[in-house]
């Protein structure tokens, strides 16, 4: 069970490649290689959800034990992070539904605030994995 927390951040860093390159080769018209991306992205997400659910629900809750400067921005990163977290799923499924049925003007629209959020979500999720487990081991 103690490898679930570095596969999740891996999960979570994956997203975050796939994001970019999504975007890069949207950029381009690269469509075909921007629609890879982003479905790989979705796919690493729901992978970590899903591993994420399973290690809390048998490890319970994580600890951020250090003091100071570190724990005002562990914290800062995670009251932003979580409340993204939870409006990112719908997003991401609508985003990708309209998509699917080649909706790309509403796609766009969606994609515009879905893209960033999410971005910032497997970004923070990551980090959010190094404060907990490599930087401040122990808490």
């Amino acid at each position: 069970m103690s490898f679930q927390p570095a596969l999740n951040a891996t999960l979570n860093g994956l997203a975050g490649c796939c994001l970019l390159a999504g975007f890069y080769f949207i950029r381009k018209r690269r469509v075909a290689a921007h629609r890879a991306c982003m479905l790989t992205a979705a796919a690493c997400s729901t992978l970590f959800l899903i591993s994420y659910v399973i290690y809390h629900s048998q490890a319970g809750i994580t600890r951020f034990a250090v003091q100071g400067f570190p724990r005002y921005l562990y914290f800062g990163i995670l009251f932003t992070h979580t409340p993204l977290a939870v409006i990112l799923l719908p997003l991401v499924i609508l985003t990708l539904r309209r998509a699917l049925k080649a909706d790309f003007t509403l796609h766009k629209r969606l994609a515009h605030w879905t893209w960033p959020v999410w971005m910032y979500v497997s970004v923070t999720g990551v980090l959010i994995y190094f404060m907990l487990y490599q930087w401040f081991p122990g808490t």
